[in-house]
C-alpha cells in the first residue's frame, strides 16, 4: 500500500516540475496549433503551428514546439484546418465598395427592364435620397447586347435624378433629369471622354472623364454617411478573408477620414492607399512627402491613361474588330501622363498608371522606360495590364515594372473579349504567366466593385481560368494560367511587395505582422471546381479577430 507521505511528495514533486516548466516558457498573447500553416516564406515551408505577441509573430513550428516554448492566455486549436497569411487585395475601390452597398445593386441584371425594377423597389425603400444611384449594369450581360438609351428611366423616374454606374466603373447611364441637373446639352465635349449623341440627341450615356458632367452636381455624402460606408466595406472584406486592401483613387479628404477611424480605432483594416492623381492632390502630398502608419499607407499616385475594354474606351493599337471606327481614346494626353509622371519620379511616391488597351500599355511602358532607364526598385506599377502587345511585354522585365493584374477579369470578359479584340488580337490579352515571367512577381487583386470582394474568386480565376459555373470546360487560355503557388504569393506577399510592404507582412513569419486567416478547407488541395466556395472562418488582424 503506497503511503500519503509518499503521494504527497510525488505530487508536490510534479506540481513543482509543472510550475517551474511553465514559468521557464516565454510569454505569448496567442498560439495557433494543430493547423496546416502555409507560412508563404521564401521556401514555401508548411508548420503546425505559431505563437503571437503584441500584435506579431513570435515563431512557427510543430504544435510540440511551440506549445512547449510558450505560454499564452488565448490558444485556438485549428482542428486541422488550413491557415494562410492575411490576404491581399492589391488594387480595389474599397471607399467604393462602401457607396455601392449604400446604391441599388445592378449587378447581374438580365435586361433593362430588370434594372428598372430594380430601381423603383430601391426608390420605395428609400424616399429620402435626392437621386437614384447605382452601379453594376453590364449590357454584354443582355440579350441586347447595345447601350441602353434614357428612355426607359425618363419614363419611370421623370422628376427625380438618376444616374447609373456601369460595372466597370466607365461609363454612366442618366437620365433627362440628371442631365439637366448638369446642364449637358448634344454639343457638350470632354477630353479622354465621350457624350453619346445619336441623331442629334443625348441617349443619356457618358463615358469616362464625360462621367464628370454629372457626378460633380450630386451632393457629397456626410462625414457619417462616409464613416458608415467606410465600416460597411470594412466588414464586407473581413468577412472574405482580406486583411490589406489597396484603395486605387482617393482625394485628400477621404484620406484623412481613414487615417483619423484608425487612430480611433474604428478602422482597423490595412489599407495601401493611391491617391488620385490632380494638380492639388499632386502638389500636396509630393510636399507632404510619403506618410505611414501600421494601418495606413500613403506613398503612390493613381493615373488613368485609357478607358474599360467593355465600354469600348480601352486604347487600342488598331480598332475594335466589332467596331472598326473606334480605337478607345486616352483619358490624359501623351503630353499630360509624361508631365504628371515625371514629377512623380522626382518624388519618393510610386506610379500606378490603369492601362487596359495595348496603346495604352504601350505609351505608358515606354514613358516609364524614358524616366526609369533601367531595372530598378521604383516598383512602378502597371494597373491591369489586360492586353499587351508581345513586342511591349519585355520591357515590364527591362524597367521593373510590376503587373499588377485581376484575374477575375480574365473570366468575366472572355465570353466577348475575342468579339472586341479578335481571335488573333485576344490571346495578347490576359497573359499573366507571360507578364509573371517579366520580374517573377505579380500582384492579382480584384478591382472590386467592379468584381466580386472574394479573394478566392480571383485564385480560382487564376489556376483554373473559369467562372463560377467552372466554364468553359478545360479554362480559357491556359497557357497564361498560374500555379497554385503563384496564385496565393500572388495575393499575398507578391502583393505586399507590389506595397512596399513584404518586410511587414504578407507571409507567417518571426517579426513581422500577425494577420492572418483560417479557412474551412485547403485551397492548395482542395478541387479546383470547389475553391469558390471555400468559406472563411477566421481573420485575424495584428493577432486580433476581426472576424
Amino acid at each position: 500500500m503506497i503511503s500519503f507521505k509518499k503521494t504527497f511528495f510525488s505530487s508536490s514533486l510534479l506540481f513543482a516540475t509543472l510550475s517551474f516548466s511553465y514559468a521557464q516558457r516565454s510569454s505569448a498573447d496567442l498560439i495557433v496549433h494543430n493547423a496546416v500553416v502555409y507560412t508563404v516564406d521564401n521556401q514555401f515551408m508548411k508548420a503546425e503551428a505559431f505563437a503571437v505577441k503584441d500584435g506579431k509573430f513570435l515563431a512557427t513550428g510543430t504544435s510540440k514546439e511551440i506549445l512547449e516554448k510558450y505560454n499564452a492566455k488565448q490558444k485556438v486549436d485549428a482542428k486541422g484546418k488550413a491557415v494562410f497569411p492575411g490576404l491581399y487585395d492589391p488594387h480595389s475601390h474599397f471607399m467604393g465598395l462602401g457607396q455601392m452597398l449604400s446604391q441599388c445593386d445592378l449587378v447581374d441584371t438580365e435586361s433593362y427592364e430588370e434594372i428598372v425594377e430594380r430601381l423603383k423597389k430601391f426608390a420605395v425603400q428609400h424616399p429620402e435620397n435626392q437621386w437614384i444611384i447605382g452601379r453594376g449594369w453590364d449590357q454584354n450581360d443582355w440579350k441586347n447586347k447595345e447601350f441602353p438609351t434614357k428612355d426607359l428611366l425618363d419614363k419611370a423616374f421623370p422628376n427625380k435624378p438618376v444616374m447609373l454606374t456601369r460595372i466597370d466603373g466607365h461609363a454612366l447611364l442618366v437620365n433627362s433629369k440628371a442631365i439637366s441637373l448638369a446642364k449637358i446639352s448634344p454639343s457638350s465635349k470632354v477630353d479622354g471622354g465621350l457624350v453619346e449623341v445619336k441623331n442629334g440627341q443625348l441617349t443619356g450615356i457618358l463615358v469616362d472623364n464625360a462621367m464628370g458632367l454629372v457626378r460633380r452636381v450630386v451632393p457629397k455624402p456626410t462625414e457619417a454617411e462616409s464613416r458608415k460606408m467606410l465600416l460597411n466595406a470594412q466588414k464586407e472584406c473581413f468577412k472574405n478573408g482580406l486583411t490589406t486592401v489597396s484603395d486605387a483613387g482617393l482625394n485628400q479628404d477621404d484620406i484623412d477620414l481613414i487615417d483619423k477611424m484608425n487612430k480611433e480605432g474604428s478602422l482597423k483594416i490595412r489599407n495601401y492607399v493611391m491617391v488620385s492623381l490632380g494638380i492639388r492632390n499632386l502638389d500636396y502630398f509630393i510636399k507632404k512627402g510619403i506618410y505611414k502608419t501600421d494601418r495606413l499607407n500613403v506613398r503612390s499616385f493613381k493615373l488613368y491613361a485609357d478607358g474599360a475594354l467593355g465600354s469600348r474606351g480601352a486604347c487600342l493599337l488598331k480598332p475594335y474588330s466589332d467596331a472598326p471606327d473606334k480605337t478607345g481614346f486616352l483619358l490624359l494626353s501623351a503630353a499630360e501622363l509624361e508631365r504628371s509622371l515625371t514629377q512623380i519620379y522626382n518624388s519618393d511616391f510610386q506610379a500606378n498608371t490603369h492601362c487596359i488597351g495595348d496603346s495604352a500599355n504601350r505609351l505608358i511602358l515606354d514613358i516609364y522606360g524614358k524616366l526609369l532607364k533601367t531595372k530598378n526598385n521604383r516598383r512602378w506599377r502597371i494597373e491591369h495590364c489586360q492586353v499587351v502587345d508581345n513586342n511591349d511585354v519585355p520591357k515590364f522585365g527591362q524597367f521593373s515594372v510590376i503587373p499588377s493584374i485581376q484575374a477575375t477579369h480574365a473570366t468575366s470578359d472572355m465570353y466577348w473579349a475575342d468579339e472586341r479584340l479578335g481571335d488573333v488580337r485576344v490571346k495578347t490579352a490576359y497573359a499573366f504567366q507571360d507578364l509573371l515571367k517579366q520580374n517573377g512577381v505579380v500582384a492579382n487583386g480584384s478591382d472590386f466593385p467592379v468584381e466580386f470582394v472574394n479573394p478566392l474568386y480571383g485564385f480560382h480565376s487564376a489556376v483554373a481560368r473559369q467562372d463560377a459555373k467552372n466554364y468553359p470546360e478545360g479554362g480559357f487560355q491556359m497557357e497564361n494560367a498560374l500555379t497554385r503557388e503563384q496564385a496565393l504569393r500572388a495575393m499575398t506577399i507578391w502583393s505586399a511587395y507590389a506595397n512596399f510592404e513584404e518586410k511587414e507582412r504578407g507571409s507567417i513569419e518571426a517579426g513581422k505582422m500577425a494577420d492572418f486567416v483560417i479557412l474551412e478547407d485547403d485551397i492548395m488541395l482542395a478541387p479546383k471546381e470547389k475553391l469558390r466556395n471555400v468559406k472563411v472562418l477566421n481573420t485575424f488582424v495584428g493577432g486580433e479577430k476581426v472576424f
